[in-house]
């Protein structure tokens, strides 16, 4: 499985009508699609889909047509994210019409083609599951241990700031046990 690391946007014109479509990360999506709303206001469709993990491992999918034909849009789109091997990413794709009515099937490829388009030009990582642990250090050590989570390519998510220092990590599950490991012998 792969995800976005930022957001990509692509596009695609089909007989005088504009496929805009904006590939982001799934914490991104809604924010994303408020602002296209904003900053698109004579679009006349906002057709979207996204997959995602949930708490449970669990991939949840939805799609939306927005006024396009039943299936002509949203499940395309929502497809070519899956064929994709996509994960945590939403699609948004913005459409003018152009005057030219496409009819079921050029609907369909004009979707496909839209989010696949978005998808050949992102810079998609390969999905790695991550965890967060909270540890608690003496304010001597917190430059030491930013610079070792850099080094274990961990993620420092917040560092608060009260009698301790205590730092919110994420990372996969080698790489946060790896950097423990090593904070074991000298700080913890």
């Amino acid at each position: 499985m792969f995800t976005l690391t930022k957001e990509t946007s692509t596009l695609l014109e089909v007989k005088q009508s504009k496929f805009i479509a904006h590939l982001v990360p799934y914490s991104n999506y809604e924010e994303t699609l408020k602002h296209l709303k904003a900053q698109h206001p004579k679009a006349r469709h906002f057709v979207v889909a996204y997959r995602y993990l949930n708490e449970y491992d669990q991939i949840v999918e939805h799609s939306s047509d927005d006024g396009e034909p039943k299936g002509t849009s949203g499940k395309p789109s929502l497809m070519a994210l899956s064929g994709a091997e996509l994960i945590n990413v939403g699609v948004i794709v913005v459409r003018y019409f152009g005057g030219t009515k496409l009819g079921t099937g050029g609907l369909v490829r004009a979707y496909s083609d839209a989010v696949n388009l978005a998808i050949n030009e992102a810079n998609l990582v390969e999905y790695v599951k991550t965890f967060q642990k909270s540890i608690e250090i003496a304010y001597a050590d917190e430059r030491y241990v930013t610079y070792e989570a850099e080094a274990f390519n961990v993620r420092v998510l917040n560092k608060e700031f009260g009698n301790n220092v205590v730092f919110t990590l994420e990372a996969s599950k080698e790489e946060l046990e790896a950097l423990l490991q090593k904070l074991e012998r000298v700080v913890l």
